[in-house]
């Protein structure tokens, strides 16, 4: 397990490497201001590294008196920064070369190279964010869509924090009645009502966790894979879906070989769309046999299927060997070709999964087929702007536990189950809601949220 440390200084890159308008090399820790002191050349002669200002100069290499690049270079003192350590941003000239040496010379000048996430993970431990805030910044780094871009604000503002803080508070009084009536049996103990504490800790966390899944959906995204047996038209749908000719589509039977992925915007919702080979059984070609195996894999780990029939024509055997496949997974069928004199029986169809016509070539249909979608992954409800939802796999599993452990105490105090047992559980809660934000989480956890930020961040 990780040793923190916070009497050091650390250096990264913060900008992503190549070419670009600029590239900045951060500094945190108490020697930033010294170590960045001793590498700057001021372009006016008197100048000096003062605080909350940029100043124009050079990063020279003080072993041969070589300027590396012309830079800008700021300086925040402690407490008013990210860390709440002093630290220096240094904006040198975009590309990678004038920031790898900068960074190298502030490495030799004794900083050391930070860790993934660790700029964020010294915010944490110096209280500057609790650990849903923290998470929140990687969330608003990788959003995909402005509804997901909304969430992960609303998170790193601290709105969920507060409810989370609030329920937790809660229960600590409830906690804090048990001990002392564990603990002084003989003493006046103020009275607490604790059905309705734990009835109401118990409706803050059901309003949490009952937005949860449509949460995690704008800010993870769902897969939907467009299958069907070859020359339905799923190609076409994937471009008339994107409004962009990204598949390669002929009139020629088994044209796409390989699956094909992209991201759709759908109503705030990252919709990974993707096109597959056509499925059937018999074929001799090797490439092609490992295209429909490679598109049975993207069905098994798709979300949903978008199941493409031809409208224009009776359901055929490989039409219903692709709905064979299913397997009780979640199914929009598309009867495209729309826009075609229909042919296709609907009651040759399966009677579960909802059905739209559209034609893919035309435009026919697309609306309704992109409100159905909508509807399929969110139950029919769009999120409003302002809406806090809990958007992390990680938190809805803590608020699962705390659920769970409040339940278990509103029962057992029902049943007349002696205080010490009813405090256990609800020690439990405390403990889940308290990984949550941060006051109770071990390195061991740190560690496994915060290696999945980049270096620099």
């Amino acid at each position: 397990m990780k040793t923190y440390t916070l009497d050091d200084t650390i250096a990264a890159i913060s900008t992503p490497l190549g070419e670009g308008g600029i590239s900045i090399v951060r500094l945190s820790g108490p020697a930033s201001r010294s170590i960045a002191g001793r590498l700057f050349v001021p372009a006016r002669a008197g100048s000096s590294l003062k605080p909350r200002r940029l100043v124009l100069g050079h990063i020279v290499d003080r072993r041969d008196g070589q300027p590396v690049d012309e830079v800008l270079i700021a300086f925040m003192p402690a407490p008013h920064t990210f860390t709440r350590e002093d630290v220096v941003e240094i904006d040198s000239h975009g590309g990678s070369v004038p920031a790898r040496r900068i960074l190298e010379l502030c490495l030799l000048e004794g900083a050391r190279l930070a860790g993934p996430g660790e700029f964020t993970l010294r915010a944490f431990l110096n209280g500057r964010l609790d650990l849903a805030q923290a998470e929140a910044i990687l969330d608003v780094v990788r959003a995909r869509t402005d509804a997901g871009l909304r969430l992960a604000v609303g998170q790193l503002a601290g709105g969920l924090s507060h409810r989370v803080r609030a329920a937790r508070e809660r229960l600590l009084r409830v906690q804090a009645h048990l001990v002392a009536s564990i603990d002084f049996p003989e003493d006046e103990i103020p009275p607490l009502d604790l059905p309705a504490e734990l009835a109401l800790a118990q409706g803050a966390l059901a309003e949490l966790l009952r937005e949860a899944e449509r949460g995690i959906v704008y800010r993870q995204g769902v897969r939907a894979a467009i299958v069907g047996r070859p020359n339905v038209g799923k190609s076409s749908l994937l471009n008339a879906l994107l409004r962009n000719e990204r598949a390669i589509v002929t009139p020629i039977p088994g044209t796409t070989r390989d699956t094909v992925e992209e991201t759709l915007n759908l109503q705030g919702i990252p919709l990974v769309l993707v096109d597959t080979a056509g499925l059937h059984a018999g074929s001799h070609d090797p490439i092609e046999r490992l295209g429909i195996e490679r598109s049975r894999a993207a069905l098994q780990q798709a979300d949903l299927a978008l199941v493409v029939l031809d409208g224009s024509e009776p359901l055929r055997a490989a039409d219903r060997e692709v709905l064979a496949l299913l397997d009780e997974r979640p199914a929009l069928l598309v009867l495209n070709k729309a826009d075609l004199p229909p042919a296709l029986d609907a009651a040759s169809l399966p009677a579960g999964p909802r059905r739209v016509a559209v034609s893919a070539t035309a435009g026919e249909g697309l609306p309704l087929l992109e409100q159905a979608l909508v509807e399929m992954i969110l139950g029919g409800e769009i999120v409003a702007s302002d809406a806090l939802l809990v958007s992390n796999p990680r938190h809805k599993a803590a608020l699962t536990v705390a659920a769970e452990g409040v339940a278990a105490a509103a029962r057992d105090y029902a049943a007349g189950v002696p205080a010490d047992f009813i405090s256990i559980a609800v020690a439990e809660a405390l403990l889940a809601l308290g990984e949550i934000t941060g006051e109770t989480a071990g390195e061991e956890l740190l560690d496994r949220i915060f290696r999945e930020f980049c270096i620099g961040k």
